[in-house]
């Protein structure tokens, strides 16, 4: 019998925009269809290829999650919307089958070294980071196998807030590092998975978008997510979060929900 093919990143160029899905990017519910996180991931990361004609930083994602991403081949489409000159809108879109299932738009800001006068700084204390791993429960495959994880807050899988670290077990595609935003990108679409506040096998949480403000570049492998969710009697609700590396709030997150109960 020949053994399975371990992938060594969540996914795999083709050429000409073209990429390869991977098991890694499996989502819990269906094993045809991606997590939010690669996906987002990956159309940031073109994002970040759209080269502007200055020095710049991403100050704002917003992903549009149009229909579930399958675990296939991908194609990804980059363009400039807005440029300016110091001000820029990009867009990246996927597309599965001819059919756009994803799209991200980015502002970006001219990057600038400034020395700022003094002003006042809001502290927001970085989460404990805890030693040992400890492996999402019920959950053994796919995206949430890709990901290392440590609850510093809360515990995986139970109602209420949350506070976890994660780091990506793979690059978004081989022989890369992924950069921070997209590490930030590729844990910030699980901020209502760890924070639900109904119990998952009663209630549907479906999150049509995914907005994240960069508050500072995020550095290092280890990034955490600091979540909560609010739900409303008329069918939605909001799962915020606030997003660290290892020394600083780098971003805050957001997600619109839809609520039903299943069946």
């Amino acid at each position: 019998m020949v053994a399975p093919v371990t992938r060594a990143s969540f996914f795999e160029p083709l050429g000409g925009g073209r990429y390869r899905s991977t098991e890694h990017t499996v989502g819990p519910w269906d094993p045809g269809s991606q997590h939010g996180g690669p996906p987002a991931a990956l159309l940031a990361r073109a994002i970040e290829a759209e080269s502007p004609s200055w020095p710049a930083t991403v100050v704002r994602v917003t992903v549009e999650i149009l229909s579930a991403v399958p675990v296939r081949e991908l194609t990804v489409r980059s363009r400039v919307l807005r440029p300016g000159r110091s001000v820029e809108l990009v867009q990246a879109a996927l597309e599965a089958d001819g059919q756009t299932v994803m799209r991200a738009q980015a502002w970006r800001v001219r990057a600038a070294e400034l020395e700022l006068p003094p002003h006042p700084k809001v502290e927001e204390p970085v989460p404990p980071f805890p030693a040992e791993e400890v492996p999402w429960p019920g959950r053994t495959g796919g995206y949430l196998k890709a990901m290392e994880w440590r609850p510093a807050g809360g515990t995986p899988g139970e109602l209420g807030p949350a506070t976890i670290w994660g780091r990506m077990r793979y690059p978004l595609v081989p022989d890369e590092e992924p950069s921070g935003l997209q590490r930030v990108l590729i844990l910030a679409d699980s901020g209502n998975g760890v924070s639900t506040v109904l119990p998952w096998t009663d209630w549907l949480f479906i999150n049509p978008e995914l907005t994240v403000h960069v508050a500072a570049v995020p550095e290092g492998e280890w990034m955490c997510l600091d979540a909560q969710t609010r739900v409303d009697p008329h069918g939605f609700g909001l799962a915020v979060s606030r997003l660290f590396d290892r020394e600083r709030l780098v971003g805050r997150g957001a997600q619109s929900l839809y609520i039903g109960r299943r069946g």
